[in-house]
Order: structure tokens, then C-alpha cells, then sequence
């Protein structure tokens, strides 16, 4: 899907006003994100070119700190507890399951664009192991069979 010019433009009002300013790379990372939902590679090399630094230094910024995306996200945001508690109570079948019915890895958006699935640590629902989160959603004592009409609520919604 094409960017359209607008937002390049916006984005180069906020490069022009960061230009030479401390922290400039982060808050123009920020906004990007804001603008785009996601900095791809030639947003990335934009912001380089436009603040005066490497590709690498932007690039490290943007994949050191997890509120930045590289890929657009769904609308969506799958997250399966891989902490300890949930981990030994089969969160990794469940993750599995999610993959599986969505057609998707880890760390990737589905092909219809709803969902993003992500692997976290702890979200402090420990005594309902194992959890899932989508979006503010919480799902506990989790199944792989409980996944499809999970997934199928979302979908519905549609």
C-alpha cells in the first residue's frame, strides 16, 4: 500500500524542527510512528538523511525500544504470555495454536491485517496461567481449543 505524500511531508516538518536538537532521532522516531503506525526502512533512511546521521543509529534507536513497529500492526495486538507460570502451564502449545489459525509467525501481522502477534513476558495474571492478551483483552487458564472462537469474536467484529 502507498504512503501518500502528506504524510512525507509531515514528517518532514518534524525532521526540519528536530534538526540539530538532542534526543532528535527518538522524537522524530516518535512521530514517524505516530504519522505512518510504523517506521518502515525508507522512513528510517529519510530520517537519517534528514537529521545528518546513519541508517544505524536511527535503525538501533528504533528496534532497541519495543513502541516502535517496523511492520505495520493489525488492529489486534495478540500477546501470549511466555513467562514462567504460564510457560509451564502451556502458554507455548498456545502461541502455537495462535500461529497456526492465523497463518502467521511471531513478531507478524496476519495476512488480513487484524492481527499482530507477539510473545511477552509476565503480564501479572499469573494465578489465571496461561494468559493471552489482545489489545486490553485478558484470556486465562488457556487451551490451544479455546484459541479459533477467541479469534472468531474478533473477526465477528469486523
Amino acid at each position: 500500500m502507498a504512503i501518500s505524500q502528506d504524510k512525507y511531508d509531515k514528517l518532514d516538518e518534524v525532521i526540519s524542527a528536530n534538526k540539530g536538537q538532542s534526543g532528535a532521532v527518538m522524537r522524530t522516531l516518535q512521530a514517524a510512528q505516530d504519522i505512518f503506525g510504523h517506521v518502515p526502512k525508507d522512513v528510517q533512511i529519510r530520517i537519517a538523511e534528514g537529521l545528518g546521521t546513519t541508517l544505524s543509529d536511527v535503525y538501533g534507536v528504533a528496534t532497541f525500544y519495543s513502541q516502535f513497529a517496523l511492520e505495520p500492526r493489525g488492529e489486534y495486538i495478540i500477546g501470549v504470555c511466555l513467562g514462567t507460570a504460564c510457560y509451564v502451564k502451556g502458554s507455548k502449545n498456545v502461541l502455537e495454536r495462535v500461529c497456526k489459525e492465523l497463518d502467521t509467525k511471531v513478531g507478524k501481522t496476519s495476512k488480513d491485517g487484524l492481527f499482530t502477534i507477539k510473545d511477552t513476558r509476565c503480564l501479572g495474571a499469573c494465578g489465571l496461567a496461561p494468559v493471552m492478551m489482545i489489545n486490553d483483552d485478558v484470556y486465562g487458564r488457556l487451551t490451544p481449543d479455546k484459541i479459533p472462537d477467541i479469534l472468531a469474536k474478533y473477526r465477528q467484529a469486523q
